[in-house]
């Protein structure tokens, strides 16, 4: 019986053909590339431990070190960047985006993080997710770092690496946290605009393109893992929301079948 995070059979052959290929030379490879990316899947999504993975998947220390090696190639965020642009153009639009969105999301740190700082405005100790994101919600980039970094001084980090590899860009929306100084300097090195969306009623208020990234951060909260920081490096956190956007997009290009369910025969007499 699969678990509910596993890759179907239509899911594998999207992810399949982005993985590491076999070397043809020396000792062939025995572990199931499959299996290792389900069992990233299951413990992203159950929020378990490494050591508490179930045991018909390949051994913890396999499973962590594919991760870690994956994440030090940069093969998450290149998954990322592949299946956003096919699910972009499976919605009638262009490979890279015109427009996009960012913010932050502060989270508990637990005994495992290995950097936390205190956010006052939301009174977490722990560390900050940046995110910027398309008009679909998908993931552009991501950069975590401590909660005690203020968001104009983390979406410089964040809008730094993005520079240039986003060639489409030229308008990102933002809330009033990213007012002041980073407009200007968001023109002036990235040569993007930087759109502040003010609030119009102290109230509740759904703000026009600002619900898209908070859209994403309710995907993410569906993945137990990332509900707190537990990652000793902030480059880990940073691949576990690349694995988790993998996941939604692979899904949504091709979505699981819907379990039927019968109904009692006694119920039917």
């Amino acid at each position: 019986k699969p678990y509910r995070s596993d890759l179907t059979d239509e899911q594998w052959k999207i992810i399949e053909p982005l993985l590491p290929q076999p070397f043809s030379v020396g000792r062939p490879r025995t572990v199931d590339f499959r299996e290792i990316v389900n069992a990233i899947l299951y413990l992203l999504t159950s929020g378990c431990a490494w050591e508490a993975l179930p045991h018909d998947f390949p051994a913890e220390g396999t499973v962590r070190d594919y991760f870690h090696q994956w994440r030090r190639t940069g093969l998450w965020a290149a998954l990322n960047k592949t299946l956003r642009q096919e699910v972009r153009r499976h919605d009638g639009r262009n490979d890279e985006p015109s427009a996009a969105i960012i913010d932050s999301q502060s989270v508990k740190a637990t005994r495992t993080s290995g950097s936390r700082g205190y956010d006052a405005g939301k009174k977490i100790n722990g560390t900050k997710r940046h995110l910027v994101v398309d008009t679909l919600g998908l993931v552009l980039g991501v950069v975590v770092h401590v909660a005690s970094i203020q968001d104009r001084d983390g979406a410089k980090l964040l809008l730094s690496h993005l520079e240039g590899r986003l060639p489409r860009l030229k308008l990102i929306w933002a809330d009033g946290g990213y007012r002041g100084q980073l407009i200007e300097w968001v023109h002036r090195v990235c040569h993007w605009v930087l759109e502040i969306v003010h609030r119009t009623s102290p109230g509740f208020e759904i703000l026009p393109r600002r619900w898209v990234v908070e859209r994403t951060f309710a995907w993410l909260g569906n993945y137990r893992r990332l509900s707190k920081d537990y990652e000793y490096r902030t480059e880990t956190s940073e691949a576990m929301v690349y694995v988790a956007m993998v996941h939604i997009m692979v899904r949504r290009l091709a979505p699981a079948p819907k379990p039927v369910r019968h109904r009692n025969l006694l119920q039917l007499c």
